[in-house]
């Protein structure tokens, strides 16, 4: 029985390894003086209750999102993963300002070393994604489109690789087919 303990060890290492999960927030108001989300990104807030909810695959148990602003600006990331946490009982972490990668970076880093076996789900805007896989560690980060905003990236420990790329296939809004990065 020498193996058992390495066997037990390798089991513990397979269900601590957490996964990242990287999605933008959704729909904005066609106003860009309106904060908040426009009805498409308050429908995608609530689809998203069932695309990451305690009966989905993705086992979420810690969500981040970008710091909103005093003012409402930067509340979109917020707004689109609120309605998920509170299904989920996880208070939204907006400790990381939009442009902190770092922060982002470190945040992951302390809960992964405080988790076990549960998942990241991570909410910016889109234009900050790249940079925060990059930092996280991904070779040849691809970008996030413009014109979508049901995309998921799929980042496993050790986050150098996106493994997948999907869609968050809300009904109504998400009437697409992936072509690639």
């Amino acid at each position: 029985m020498l193996f058992q303990p390495v066997a037990v060890c390798l089991l513990v290492s397979v269900a601590s390894a957490q996964t990242v999960y990287i999605i933008r927030h959704g729909e904005k108001p066609d106003d860009d003086d309106v904060t908040g989300l426009s009805a498409a990104g308050v429908q995608r807030s609530k689809c998203l209750r069932t695309v990451f909810g305690a009966s989905s695959g993705y086992n979420i148990g810690y969500i981040l999102a970008q710091t909103p602003k005093s003012s409402g600006k930067r509340n979109r990331p917020y707004l689109t993963v609120e309605p998920v946490s509170k299904d989920l009982g996880l208070t939204v972490d907006t400790s990381c300002d939009r442009d902190d990668f770092d922060c982002v970076v470190d945040t992951v880093a302390v809960y992964g070393a405080k988790a076990s076996g549960q998942n990241i789900l991570i909410c910016w805007e889109h234009n900050a994604l790249t940079a925060i896989v990059s930092n996280l560690g991904t070779k040849n980060a691809p970008y996030y489109p413009d014109d979508l905003f049901n995309i998921i990236w799929t980042d496993p420990k050790p986050y150098s690789t996106i493994t997948a790329t999907t869609s968050e296939n809300c009904p109504g809004l998400d009437d697409w087919e992936y072509k690639g990065h």
